[in-house]
């Protein structure tokens, strides 16, 4: 049971969300969205979003400009 991130294949559990994922990979970029598979996910869902098995992570940070 796995996930892929970039370049990175990473355990996967059941029950697993956004949140958990960002946590076990020690990252706190604030990220805007995540897309899994082919879903897109905001901030406001990561901790109530699981993640099924096998499914490819996009982490999409926030931009700014001027």
């Amino acid at each position: 049971m796995t996930i892929k991130i970039a370049n990175l294949t990473l355990g996967w559990h059941e029950g697993m969300t956004i949140t958990d994922l960002l946590n076990e990979i020690d990252d706190a970029h604030p990220y805007a969205v995540v897309r899994i598979n082919e879903t897109y996910v905001s901030r406001p869902n990561f901790d109530k979003t699981t993640i099924p098995d096998k499914a490819e992570i996009f982490l999409i940070p926030m931009v700014a400009g001027g």
